[in-house]
């Protein structure tokens, strides 16, 4: 089960009902951040989740509604006598930022790993599922990420039993392990059945619709994607400041086909974005506006 919410769906400011930008998920004992906007320790809070399992936070891109949160989450973490690595993800010059805005948080009981990005897609693997980064256009260089947890075919006990396998090597083949019987070796692939769907969230923000969009959310489970203005007349100052608008995130989900489509990173001057979610219905009836702490329970589907 992957358990996801949407921590902060404001853009540019924090707003008195609205943090900033920041998505946290779950799964199997591991939390992963993307993007860290003021606000984001409230806003966990808010939800009673826990920063200690925090192990991999990505950053999209490093305008400071994006990662200004940092330094306070750093020192939180590091007060609640954490001492496992944390892997930070992002655009070239991670490290270079991070180091900046350390100033204010010069120590930390806890080492610190940097990923840093510089190819239109890249692959990081996980322990039981793998992040995807995919480069979108925005005004400096920004990332989308995809969140896939990938499922093994079921496991064939009758074949198992055929092959002569222990029960004690059962294990070991349904992670992917070839075993050794009387002499013969047995791989996965002869007592798995065909490989099941898995869980697949994709989020990005900050750019204009492009397809490295769509190929990053086709028939994801869940679509999070900035829906920066709801209002019809602005479609001109998105595309000034290479943001999006509603119609513009639900025509993506439309080619996408994904479950659903969660719109987030609104303006400041957005205040009800909720007056426009029947006109994007028409677009893509699967679209819902957030708030912050909109949260989801994905599960592993049977075919």
């Amino acid at each position: 089960m992957l358990d996801v919410c949407l921590l902060g769906t404001g853009g540019m400011m924090p707003l008195p009902y609205r943090w900033l930008t920041s998505m946290m998920a779950r799964y199997n004992g591991s939390t992963i951040l993307i993007d860290c906007g003021e606000g984001t320790q409230i806003a966990v809070k808010e939800k009673g989740w826990s920063f200690k399992p925090i192990d991999v936070i990505c950053f999209t891109h490093y305008h400071a509604d994006h990662i200004s949160g940092l330094p306070g989450l750093l020192l939180t973490m590091g007060n609640a006598e954490r001492t496992e690595p944390l892997t930070l993800i992002g655009p070239r010059g991670l490290e270079r930022v991070v180091s900046a805005l350390r100033m204010i948080a010069p120590e930390l009981p806890f080492p610190i790993k940097f990923v840093e990005l510089s190819e239109p897609h890249e692959t990081i693997e996980r322990e039981g599922y793998r992040i995807e980064a995919f480069r979108v256009n925005h005004n400096v260089v920004c990332y989308g990420y995809t969140i896939q947890i990938d499922r093994i075919g079921k496991f064939m006990v009758e074949k198992a039993l055929e092959y002569g396998v222990p029960k004690t090597q059962w294990n070991r083949l349904q992670k992917g392990e070839a075993v050794c019987v009387e002499g013969r070796s047995i791989t996965p692939d002869m007592v798995l059945g065909p490989k099941r769907k898995g869980i697949k969230v994709t989020y990005c923000t900050d750019t204009r619709p492009v397809p490295s969009i769509v190929e990053a959310a086709r028939e994801a489970d869940l679509f999070i994607c900035e829906g920066m203005y709801g209002e019809p007349e602005k479609e001109a100052k998105a595309k000034e400041y290479k943001h999006m608008t509603f119609y513009e995130a639900a025509n993506l989900a439309k080619e996408a086909k994904p479950q659903r489509l969660w719109l987030t990173h609104y303006s400041p001057s957005l205040m009800r974005p909720e007056e426009y979610l029947k006109a994007v219905q028409k677009i893509f009836k699967e679209t819902e506006v957030c708030r912050d702490g909109k949260t989801i329970e994905l599960d592993f589907q049977e075919n």
